[in-house]
């Protein structure tokens, strides 16, 4: 079987507005896309990319929210995307605290390893986006391009290999980048 490549996405503040800082987004009433985010991944789909979504969810562990409610989340949030002909492949989610360690948390690449493993996916061919330093560190342990979601980029002391303003740019990157 051929491998595959993906485009892994973090899910707040790539696909969805993130909550005050702190906070976390715990119910549908909650959850806002943001612009251009249905689009990204279409065109992404009809490139021939997987997209995977990455999370950590941590507010599974302190309690805000069940594994039942936060998958309820995350199937009316594939709905919704789907309605907009964007298909995510799978969603893969940390419910772990910081403490104690645990190997799905990103930066530790986990959670990625893992869906490469289960969907044949080639990480040399792929691409990890986010918005945080984790994101990046856990995509580069993986073996993964990668491309952070920043408003202004910083000039120095990052470690992704590019930078997008959305996922729609983004997404417009990674495909004319021919990787």
């Amino acid at each position: 079987m051929a491998m595959k490549r993906a485009v892994f996405l973090d899910r707040d503040g790539v696909i969805n507005r993130k909550a005050a800082k702190g906070g976390y987004v715990t119910r549908w009433e909650e959850f806002q896309f943001l612009p251009g985010v249905a689009q990204a991944i279409s065109l992404l789909n009809r490139a021939g990319w997987s997209v995977i979504v990455i999370s950590n969810q941590r507010c599974v562990a302190k309690g805000l929210l069940t594994i039942a409610e936060l998958e309820s989340l995350h199937r009316k949030m594939r709905e919704a995307l789907e309605g907009e002909g964007a298909r995510l492949d799978a969603i893969y989610y940390c419910p772990h605290d910081k403490d104690p360690p645990c190997d799905c948390r990103k930066p530790l690449p986990g959670m990625l390893l893992t869906a490469a493993e289960e969907h044949q996916i080639d990480l040399k061919s792929s691409w990890m986006v986010g918005d945080a330093d984790s994101d990046m560190e856990a995509g580069r342990s993986a073996g993964c391009r990668t491309l952070r979601i920043i408003e202004t980029p910083p000039t120095q002391g990052t470690s992704a290999h590019c930078f997008a303003q959305t996922l729609f740019d983004a997404s417009g990157k990674i495909l004319a980048s021919g990787w």
